[in-house]
C-alpha cells in the first residue's frame, strides 16, 4: 500500500539518527592558538518517495571556529529508465530553516562533497559568518532516489578555538563607466565555482571580456554566496549585476539584478502557491523574474508556474535546440495575446558552466542609458533588447511612419490609422548567408534568403506587432536553421 506524503516525512525523518562518534585531537587549525577538532557522524536512509528536502539536525557547541562537513551516500545499480540516487546537500545554522531563508548558510547541490565554514571564510556556495552555539540542519535534498533508498554518511569535524577576524563584505559597484545611451552585451546566466560551474568569478571575468560583453549577471543555483566575490570586475571594464538562479523542482528562474546580498529561497514546488511570494521577493530587491528554459527537458527543469509574475523570458538558453524552438514558438504565442498592452520581453543567455559551453553565446543586446544597473534593468523590462549568437552579430531594426514616426525593437509605433501604412527596415552585420525573416501575429510573413537587409510595408489593420529572426540555412528542412539573431517586436498602434 502507497504511503501518503505525511507518512514518508515520518519514515525519512525517523532515519535521520545521529550517531555521534567524538574523537578529539590537536591541531594546527589555520591560526597560531592551538586547536581541538571533535567528529561526529550522522547516517540515515531516505525512502523513495521523501520529502523534497529533509533536515539532519546538528548541535553545534560553543567555542567553534571553524566548522567542516563532508558527505556520501550510495549509488546502488538501477534497471534501465529508472532514477538512481543522487543527493543535493546545503545548510541552515541556528536560525531555522523557515521558507525565506533567515537561517541559510549556503548551499552547493551535488557539486562537492565537502565544505567548511569560518567567520572569515567559506568554501563557495556558503556563507562566512559566525558559528553559534545552536542547533544548526543539514538540509538533504534528495533529487532523485533509487528503489532501493537512500543510505547516506555525514562526517562533521568541529575545530574549536578563537574564532578568526570577520571578512569585511564588499560588492561590485552598480554603475562603471560606459558610452552613454547605447547598446550593451552582457549575459545573465551563468555559474562559477560557487554552485556548479568549473570557473572562479575572476576567469570569468576575463572570458566575458574576450566575448565583448558590458556586462553579465551571477546566477548560482540557489546562494548568493557569491556576491561578495566580483568586487574586482569594474577594473576590467564588465558591469556585474548580482542575482540567483532560484531552482526549485518544478523550473528555474533568474533573479536578475537583485539588491548586493538578497536571498531568495527555491523550496516550494508549484502546487505549493508560494511562488507569488519570492517573486514580488525579486522585484522589491530591484530585480526581474526571468524564467529560464521554460520547456528544458532535464528532472524539474521544465517551468511550471506559469507567467503571470514573470518580468521576462529565457527563449534562448545556450546552443540552440528543440526546446529553444519550443520556447519561442510559445513566447510568440503570449505576445499574440497581449495587443501591445503587458507583454513579456525574450532575452538569451549562455547557461555557461564549462568548456565547451561560452560565455555569450548567445547574449542579449540593450538598449539603456548608460552602463549602470538600474539603465541595464530597464532596458531589459522594456524589451528593448535582441538576442544574439555573438558579439559579432549586430541588428538594426525600426519601424516608420510616412510623417517620419519612428520606433525601434520594444517600442510601440503609433500610426494614424490602421489603413495607414508603415515601413518596416531590417538590417544585420555579422550574419552573412543567414536568411531574414520576419514574423507577425498571423506567423510568417516573410523570408529572405542570404540576405544583410531589406525593407518591408504593412499597416495596422494588418500587423499588430513585428519581430525579426535571422537564421542560419536549415539543417533539417522543413525546420528552420538555428537563429544568428532574435528580435523583440515593435508593436503597431493605429
Amino acid at each position: 500500500m502507497a504511503l501518503s506524503r505525511r507518512a514518508l516525512l515520518a519514515q525519512a525523518a525517523a532515519s535521520v539518527t545521529a550517531v555521534a562518534a567524538p574523537s578529539p585531537t590537536v591541531g594546527a587549525g589555520g591560526g597560531a592558538a592551538p586547536t581541538t577538532t571533535t567528529t561526529t557522524t550522522l547516517r540515515g536512509t531516505i525512502p523513495p518517495g521523501a520529502p523534497d528536502f529533509v533536515y539532519v539536525p546538528l548541535d553545534v557547541p560553543s567555542g567553534v571556529r571553524e566548522l567542516r562537513v563532508s558527505y556520501r551516500y550510495d549509488k546502488p545499480p538501477t534497471p534501465p529508465g529508472t532514477p538512481g540516487n543522487a543527493l543535493d546537500i546545503g545548510l541552515f545554522d541556528e536560525r531555522g530553516t523557515a521558507l525565506g531563508g533567515r537561517g541559510f548558510r549556503g548551499w552547493s547541490g551535488g557539486a562537492r562533497s565537502e565544505f567548511f565554514l569560518r567567520a572569515d571564510e567559506a568554501t563557495p556556495g556558503y556563507l562566512p559568518g559566525p558559528l553559534e552555539r545552536g542547533r544548526w540542519q543539514i538540509a538533504l535534498g534528495p533529487y532523485t532516489v533509487a528503489p532501493q533508498g537512500l543510505p547516506y554518511e555525514i562526517t562533521v569535524t568541529f575545530v574549536h578555538g578563537a574564532p578568526a577576524p570577520v571578512a569585511p563584505v564588499t560588492y561590485p559597484p552598480q554603475r562603471i563607466p560606459g558610452r552613454g545611451r547605447a547598446w550593451y552585451r552582457g549575459d545573465c546566466h551563468i555559474h562559477s565555482v560557487h554552485s556548479d560551474g568549473r570557473r572562479t568569478p575572476t576567469e570569468i571575468i576575463a572570458l566575458a571580456r574576450a566575448a565583448g560583453l558590458d556586462f553579465v549577471n551571477t546566477s548560482e543555483h540557489n546562494t548568493h554566496s557569491s556576491h561578495t566575490a566580483w568586487a574586482d570586475a569594474a577594473d576590467s571594464g564588465l558591469l556585474v549585476l548580482t542575482g540567483e538562479e532560484v531552482t526549485t523542482r518544478t523550473g528555474h528562474v533568474l533573479a536578475v539584478g537583485t539588491n548586493p546580498g538578497t536571498f531568495i529561497d527555491w523550496r516550494y514546488r508549484a502546487r505549493d502557491g508560494r511562488f507569488v511570494r519570492f517573486a514580488r521577493a525579486v522585484r522589491q530587491a530591484g530585480g526581474l523574474v526571468v524564467p529560464a528554459h521554460p520547456h528544458a527537458t532535464c528532472i524539474g527543469c521544465a517551468w511550471k508556474f506559469g507567467l503571470g509574475e514573470a518580468d521576462a523570458v529565457e527563449v534562448w538558453n545556450g546552443p540552440w535546440t528543440a526546446d529553444d524552438e519550443v520556447s519561442l514558438a510559445s513566447w510568440d504565442a503570449t505576445l499574440c495575446g497581449a495587443n501591445g498592452a503587458r507583454w513579456l520581453p525574450a532575452l538569451a543567455h549562455s547557461d555557461y558552466h564549462r568548456d565547451p559551453d561560452r560565455i555569450g553565446g548567445p547574449q542579449t543586446v540593450v538598449l539603456a542609458d548608460d552602463l549602470s544597473r538600474e539603465s541595464i534593468l530597464a532596458g531589459l523590462r522594456a524589451g528593448r533588447a535582441y538576442a544574439a549568437e555573438s558579439s559579432a552579430v549586430s541588428v538594426d531594426f525600426t519601424a516608420v511612419t510616412p510623417r517620419g514616426a519612428h520606433a525601434g525593437i520594444g517600442e510601440g509605433l503609433a500610426v494614424a490609422g490602421p489603413g495607414a501604412e508603415v515601413l518596416v527596415r531590417l538590417s544585420v552585420t555579422g550574419a552573412e548567408g543567414c536568411e531574414l525573416r520576419l514574423v507577425t501575429d498571423q506567423g510568417l510573413a516573410l523570408t529572405v534568403p542570404a540576405a544583410t537587409a531589406f525593407e518591408w510595408r504593412t499597416t495596422p489593420a494588418r500587423t499588430a506587432y513585428v519581430r525579426a529572426e535571422v537564421r542560419h540555412p536549415p539543417q533539417a528542412p522543413p525546420l528552420p536553421g538555428p537563429p544568428a539573431a532574435l528580435t523583440n517586436p515593435i508593436w503597431l498602434r493605429p
